[in-house]
C-alpha cells in the first residue's frame, strides 16, 4: 500500500515516535511524506521514503495531487487543531480528498493506532480491490 505521512510542526516528534513504534509494519509498504516529516522520520526509523517539497513549498499539494489521482491508500496527517499557522497544509482540502476516493485517514494519534492495526490484520486490503496496482 501507499502511505502518505504529513504532521504539522507541532507533531512531528509524535510522528517520528509513531513510525519508530510500528516501523516493522510501515517497512513493509511503500512510504512518502513530506519533506520535513520525511527526512525527520527517515533519519530516525532508517525506513526508505520518498519526500516530496516540505509543507511550506507545496509538499502537502503535492500529496493531495496524488490523492486526487487514488494514487494513496492511507493518509497518516497527525495535525495540531490548536495552532495553526500560515504554511502548513490545507487540511480541509486533503480530507476532502481522501472522502472523495475513499482512502482512510488518521488525524490524531489515536485514529492512526487505530489505522496500523488494522492494515496489519489485513483490513484495509480492499485499498487493492478498488485501486489495483498498474
Amino acid at each position: 500500500m501507499n502511505i502518505a505521512l504529513i504532521a504539522h510542526d507541532s507533531k512531528k516528534e509524535l510522528m517520528v515516535q509513531f513510525c519508530i513504534a510500528y516501523s516493522g509494519i510501515l517497512s513493509q509498504h511503500n512510504i512518502c511524506a513530506t519533506g520535513t516529516t520525511g527526512k525527520l522520520v527517515a533519519e530516525a526509523t532508517g525506513l526508505r521514503i520518498f519526500r516530496f517539497l516540505s509543507g511550506e513549498q507545496g509538499g502537502d499539494q503535492q500529496i493531495a495531487a496524488r490523492i486526487a489521482c487514488n494514487e494513496i491508500d492511507l493518509l497518516l496527517f497527525l495535525r495540531d487543531p490548536l495552532t495553526m499557522k500560515a504554511g502548513e497544509p490545507d487540511e480541509a482540502n486533503l480530507i476532502r480528498l481522501c472522502d472523495v476516493h475513499s482512502i482512510p485517514v488518521a488525524t490524531n494519534i489515536a485514529t492512526a493506532e487505530a489505522l496500523i492495526h488494522a492494515l496489519e490484520k489485513g483490513d484495509l486490503d480492499w485499498r487493492n480491490i478498488v485501486n489495483p496496482k498498474r
